[in-house]
């Protein structure tokens, strides 16, 4: 069994992260109180505190012509779970900060990534291999 990760952030407002969250990414929400909210981030535990004004874009980095935003968190998913979350976000008139496109194609690490930001402003990364084995590819 692979070791679940737990990662907190920062976010303004709990109902807008619950839309997010719950509603577009329909995550499983769990514990909560009135300043935070524990979600089910496909078997890993993901929880949004209020903070408000916290610092969510310290930086970019340039990865195969596009300017990634730092720092970002997110999902490997299975191919038709990424795409299928494509046209979710899409159809919640979500903006993407890198439209998905297939990264490094022909090259090893080849993949399909996806960049967006939650209504809070943090940056989130969805990915999926046609190879698994890719995943750590040099």
């Amino acid at each position: 069994m692979r070791p679940g990760f737990h990662l907190a952030i920062p976010v303004d407002d709990l109902a807008e992260a619950r839309e997010f969250y719950g509603g577009v990414l329909d995550l499983e929400e769990g514990r909560s109180a009135d300043a935070w909210v524990d979600w089910n981030f496909h078997g890993h535990q993901l929880v949004t505190h209020v903070v408000p004004g916290a610092d969510r874009d310290s930086g970019r980095n340039a990865v195969d012509g596009h300017d990634v935003p730092v720092p970002h968190f997110g999902l490997i998913l299975p191919v038709p779970e990424f795409h299928a979350l494509a046209e979710r976000l899409r159809a919640a008139g979500r903006e993407f900060v890198i439209e998905p496109y297939q990264r490094f194609a022909g090259e090893a690490g080849e993949q399909w990534t996806m960049f967006l930001r939650d209504p809070a402003g943090n940056a989130l990364e969805f990915k999926a291999f046609d190879d698994e084995s890719q995943v750590f590819a040099k």
